[in-house]
């Protein structure tokens, strides 16, 4: 579940480095684990150091101390966390912990008591507090540090656009409320003017994240604030037209399927955003639903989801499953298989259910054992795998465009409007060497497999 970056390290981190100032502070070195919003956090920590003239180190060795952006969703996050912060007090002795594992109590004190101090998530300000205690900043007022679009851990042609924190709803199998507070939406205007930088800088991707993206402004009343002298609301459907007009991609994470996300099809239809919508259904059986406490009605998301893909045939959809919630049973299971059938989705994941220490479904009944969820998420991913290839199948001979990944000697790697970095599936574009990395391609699709695509320059396929 956990990803890890460290700044400073082109290859992991991927993003543009800067170089160090003449005088500076000390190294930091930085290791962020777990989603995209923890990767957001990490990417505002290291802004603010370099903006305060502190150096990144590439490793553990020449850093003069280590922050551990850490993961406490499910055990094996919490496990990963741990280790990785015994791993950069073994390597380099000094290290400050934050993100989600620090609102767990005092589990990262417990465990490694040498730690110089711990924060919880979406706290910046008290990790730089921390670092000031160990490496007290230097000023000088004369020499810019940090581009205006801040520094990056993602490559430099995609980033992660965070419009709020928290989530205002209890499914008993997360924690997330307790980790990260209530839905707080930042102000559109703020939201605008940070995607306006990115895209200045080189973003040709923005990849909206939260903890309930369709929920945003919700806690403010649709506040509307000011944005190139009009008045903009901070709802997501204002928000996703704005953004689409900067001229990058747009692509929406974690869309809670409210009844006012209809509104954002037909702005993928005409262009505005990307046709992709990754929507978190969790199961399908309305008993297991109610238990999640989660929206039960799987009828009305085949409702929903027949009306978007009339709206725009073009929609790629992404969901997320879990087998062996406490009291699935086999006729729930079999309910979520024709679900899976019946919805036809671009884009499945599937996780076994995972206790999460503080969570409410811990105190339900019927515990289905571990060899069983897994059995029956493998049955799930079976199904799926057919699904996806026969939907990819239908893509060859079709025009696509194409941003590009990566390059080798022989092709290059990108991604369709359906593929998200890291979760989703990859365009490889055979003959592709000359691309760059960065640069949108236009291109044939000429095979297809379960999860991938293959494809030739449209220039190439004319030869």
């Amino acid at each position: 579940m956990a990803g890890r970056a460290v700044a400073g390290r082109a290859p992991a981190g991927g993003g543009e480095l800067v170089s160090a100032p003449s005088a500076s502070p000390g190294r930091i070195g930085l290791v962020s684990l777990g989603c995209p919003k923890a990767l957001v956090d990490s990417e505002h920590i290291i802004t603010r150091l370099r903006a305060e003239g502190y150096a990144l180190s590439p490793d553990y060795v020449g850093a003069d101390l280590v922050v551990v952006n850490t993961c406490g969703f499910i055990d094996s996050a919490v496990e990963e966390s741990l280790d990785a912060i015994g791993e950069a007090l073994s390597e380099n002795g000094k290290v400050i912990v934050t993100g989600c594992l620090g609102a767990k109590g005092d589990i990262v004190q417990q465990t490694h008591p040498q730690v110089l101090a711990v924060t919880g998530p979406h706290q910046p300000e008290q990790v730089l507090e921390a670092v000031h205690q160990q490496l007290p900043p230097l000023h000088d007022p004369y020499t810019s540090l940090v581009p205006p679009q801040g520094l990056k851990l993602t490559p430099r042609h995609y980033a992660y656009l965070k419009i709020s924190e928290g989530c205002n709803h209890r499914c008993s199998f997360c924690i997330i409320p307790s980790l990260r507070g209530d839905l707080v939406s930042r102000p559109v205007d703020e939201v605008l003017q940070e995607a306006e930088n990115l895209v200045a800088g080189g973003t040709r991707e923005l990849l909206v994240v939260s903890q309930d993206t369709s929920a945003y402004g919700v806690d403010t009343r649709y506040r509307t604030a000011f944005w190139n002298g009009r008045p903009v609301k901070a709802k997501i459907q204002d928000l996703a037209r704005e953004l689409g007009g900067l001229g990058a991609w747009v692509r929406l994470h974690y869309v809670y399927p409210y009844p006012h996300v209809d509104q954002l099809i037909p702005l993928m239809a005409d262009g505005l955003v990307l046709p992709y919508l990754d929507v978190p259904l969790q199961h399908a059986s309305p008993r297991v639903l109610k238990a999640m406490k989660r929206p039960a009605n799987a009828e009305n998301a085949l409702a929903r989801i027949r009306a978007w893909r009339e709206v725009c045939p073009e929609l790629v959809l992404r969901s997320t499953f879990i087998t062996g919630f406490p009291g699935e049973s086999d006729d729930d299971f079999e309910m979520l298989l024709d679900f899976i059938a019946e919805a036809q989705l671009d884009r499945v994941g599937c996780f076994t259910y995972s206790p999460v220490d503080g969570a409410a479904a811990n105190a339900l009944a019927d515990p289905v054992p571990t060899e069983l969820a897994e059995e029956r998420k493998q049955r799930l991913m079976e199904l799926q795998a057919g699904i996806s290839a026969d939907r990819l199948q239908r893509h060859v001979g079709d025009a696509m465009q194409v941003l590009v990944d990566a390059v080798d000697d022989e092709h290059a790697y990108g991604r369709g409007p359906g593929d998200a970095p890291e979760v989703d599936g990859e365009v490889i574009i055979e003959g592709g060497a000359g691309l760059a990395v960065g640069e949108f391609a236009e291109v044939r699709i000429t095979a297809a497999s379960e999860h991938d695509l293959w494809a030739t320059t449209l220039k190439n396929a004319q030869d």
